[in-house]
């Protein structure tokens, strides 16, 4: 009996989508149901109109990125496929993201919760930055959560490989506004890992906060904004920061005080203060790394002990950025139409 090669199924026949859940630096990002198995699965469609001279070089990257990547707190990347001149990226799926999650309201988080939440995304960066992996777009958005409480780091769209031993030039256009560490900020295009370390230092306070803590409007705004909370940044903090490539262009006009800690101590207990504090150090080489985080006091002796959310499993309906950007709009409609 001769077997005929069975023709493999394209994304449409295997997956059916069930709803738009995000939009990534390159295309959208749709809930599916996998058609055989009935699982659910995030697939992310590559844009290819653009691209007159073959696939992306910039999904290129994320793919090859992904593919080398294995941890609890990275999200997983199943499979590729192509199909009707789309690629798509098949990954594992997660029920909602950080931004969307800080949102509602049915489910409180308890500050062993939001220990966790911190723990995991720091292992996530631990990781990263062991296997030489800078991610450069840490935000609300791209920390994916599923209902059991486990925490993913996703969309490795900006992220590149870096060399340990000394520092790369690369672009200073990356990190969205509000997560964007202060020496990006004064021009430096010659950095490592701790970028994303001040972002996990905003993304902390926002897990007590609810809400993104440096809300700039541009460049500049964004640096007032920074100065107002942890002060302006002086030599004796900072000594490289004279030297940076746009420091005579952005310098602070007058010196303002530090008001982190009397700013914040209503949410944060005195450990976690310390921790946050440590990873939004204005000099990069003395922000703390994900690996020593991890062995902070906050995490190490400070009750109560870490412990998962596995509660969200209660929770009614799926929460993304993308939502809650829509919630917003419809409410500003509402309001402005007067009803």
């Amino acid at each position: 009996m001769v077997t005929r090669p069975t023709t493999p199924k394209s994304a449409e026949e295997l997956y059916e989508i069930v709803s738009q859940v995000g939009e990534g630096t390159f295309g959208k990002v749709y809930k599916a149901r996998n058609t055989g198995s009935g699982k659910f699965v995030a697939l992310k469609r590559i844009r290819m109109e653009a691209e007159r001279d073959g696939f992306p070089v910039t999904a290129m990257r994320e793919i090859k990125l992904l593919q080398s990547l294995r941890h609890d707190n990275i999200v997983r990347l199943y499979e590729m496929m192509v199909s009707n001149g789309s690629v798509y990226m098949v990954f594992e799926y997660m029920d909602h993201d950080l931004t969307g999650i800080l949102s509602q309201n049915q489910f409180s988080f308890t500050d062993a919760h939001l220990k966790s939440l911190c723990r995991q995304m720091l292992a996530g960066l631990a990781y990263l930055h062991h296997k030489g992996v800078v991610h450069r777009d840490i935000k609300g958005s791209n920390i994916l959560i599923n209902n059991r409480g486990e925490l993913k780091l996703g969309d490795f769209g900006l992220a590149r490989f870096y060399q340990k031993r000394r520092k790369s030039d690369y672009t200073n256009r990356v990190i969205t506004l509000w997560y964007r560490p202060p020496e990006l900020l004064f021009g430096t295009t010659v950095y490592g890992p701790e970028v994303d370390m001040w972002s996990a230092g905003c993304i902390m306070l926002e897990l007590f906060t609810k809400k993104p803590v440096f809300q700039g409007n541009d460049e500049i705004h964004q640096l007032d904004v920074i100065y107002k909370i942890i002060g302006t940044p002086t030599p004796e903090r900072w000594p490289e920061v004279t030297s940076l490539p746009w420091y005579e262009l952005v310098k602070p006009k007058e010196v303002v005080l530090n008001h982190f800690r009397e700013l914040f101590q209503k949410w944060l207990s005195p450990a976690a203060l310390d921790l946050a504090e440590q990873l939004l150090a204005y000099d990069p080489a003395k922000r703390v790394t994900a690996l020593q985080a991890l062995d902070a006091p906050y995490f190490t002796q400070e009750q109560p002990r870490a412990e998962a959310p596995v509660g969200l499993s209660t929770l009614e309906g799926e929460w993304h950025e993308l939502e809650t950007k829509r919630e917003r709009a419809k409410k500003r409609r509402k309001t402005e139409s007067g009803t």
